[in-house]
């Protein structure tokens, strides 16, 4: 559905080529339907910032941010067409950068920005790829600012389930082309962004103002906390076999290793012990299933064991460091882990798994994470020979 919105976008930007549409100037950003909402000053003080904006189409936004604040943007759009529009009209802006690429792609390569906006242009973008890379693409303390289709102008409001639907975009002349949107409630749109890692600061409505029009959109102010917050366990008892689980620290020249679950977090290689293995060998048998990684038992350092409770549940999870592996990680047929990626530590993800943020403040204190207590008790390294 993406890809043929990207197509419908082309079209509409290749519509206004053939036309030659002039390209009016801003001067100050309007966030909806209206121009009474709030403008560039939520924004804050932008001098020498990176900035990123997401689905830029002919970049009008991203231009006045460069020059009249100084801030290095940016400027993204998977439609050619779009980007050429804007190249033609702003050759040589200090500070803008202009990038034909996917969003999400683009956030995967580039370096960590200051702020990121998108001027109703995230709800064209399935939130499950576009929320976790702009959580990952902000830098601590980041800032994100988006509006989103909240009823269109004909009553048709949001829904919430995570599922687009199509809507229509007229042109100029009368053609009417089709794309599809995830139109969410703004209680889904926050419960995705916390699950991601992002904090919601507030919410506003933006009307429009006409009286029989009912398009309404929803303006969210998000930043990323300066510290990691990890995701809870479930409350939900393991089976009995799998009250001790195992998590493994594996760190490279670059970086640390983790994995993104089915259920959006980024995880540490692990799972539970089963019965009649030690936990060293639990260990090398959970990263070969995942990751495709082999290790030898004796290169498995037992940190400690991790004590919590989840409700009413007692878990107990042992960390480990794998000093040496063979391979590289890929991801595994049938596992619930995959997308397999080597993190710096100081530019870690802001969607951990709680048992692994645990893990990791066991093994190094000084990473800055935030997650729920758990009594940690060391256990003698297996690698160090006793004193006579």
């Amino acid at each position: 559905m993406e890809r043929q919105t990207r197509l419908t976008w082309e079209a509409y930007g290749e519509h206004h080529l053939r036309r030659g549409t002039p390209l009016t100037e801003v001067d100050r950003f309007t966030w909806g339907p209206t121009a009474n909402g709030p403008g560039d000053d939520i924004l804050g003080d932008l001098s020498g910032l990176r900035v990123l904006d997401i689905g830029c189409g002919p970049a009008r936004h991203a231009a006045h941010l460069a020059r009249i604040y100084g801030a290095h943007v940016d400027a993204v759009d998977a439609s050619r067409s779009q980007i050429e529009r804007a190249r033609a009209r702003y050759p040589d802006v200090p500070g803008l950068r202009l990038l034909h690429a996917d969003a999400v792609d683009h956030l995967g390569t580039a370096a960590p920005y200051d702020m990121i906006y998108g001027l109703s242009t995230f709800h064209f973008l399935d939130p499950h790829r576009l929320l976790p890379a702009l959580a990952t693409a902000l830098k601590p303390g980041g800032r994100l600012f988006f509006t989103v289709l909240h009823t269109n102008s004909a009553g048709d409001g949001p829904t919430s389930t995570v599922t687009p639907r199509p809507e229509t975009l007229r042109l100029a002349g009368g053609e009417d082309l089709t794309v599809h949107m995830w139109v969410l409630t703004p209680e889904l749109w926050e419960d995705l962004l916390v699950q991601y890692g992002l904090r919601v600061r507030s919410v506003t409505v933006l009307d429009a103002p006409e009286e029989h029009n009912h398009a309404s959109y929803r303006l969210f102010q998000v930043h990323r906390p300066a510290r990691i917050t990890a995701r809870p366990r479930t409350t939900r008892p393991p089976a009995a076999h799998a009250a001790v689980g195992v998590g493994a620290v594996l760190l490279g020249p670059r970086g640390l290793l983790l994995g993104r679950h089915r259920l959006g977090t980024r995880e540490l290689p692990g799972g539970t012990v089963e019965p009649d293995e030690s936990l060293q060998e639990a260990v090398v048998r959970e990263l070969a299933e995942e990751t495709g990684l082999y290790a030898d038992p004796a290169d498995v350092r037992l940190l400690g064991m991790l004590l919590d409770r989840v409700g009413d549940v007692v878990r107990v999870t042992f960390g480990a460091l794998v000093t040496r592996w063979r391979g590289e990680p890929a991801d595994q047929p049938d596992e619930s882990v995959g997308d397999w990626r080597w993190w710096p530590l100081d530019a870690l993800p802001p969607d951990l798994f709680e048992c692994s943020a645990q893990i990791l403040t066991a093994w190094r204190p000084d990473l800055p994470l935030d997650h729920a207590p758990a009594r940690f008790t060391p256990v003698t390294d297996p690698h160090t020979t006793p004193r006579a």
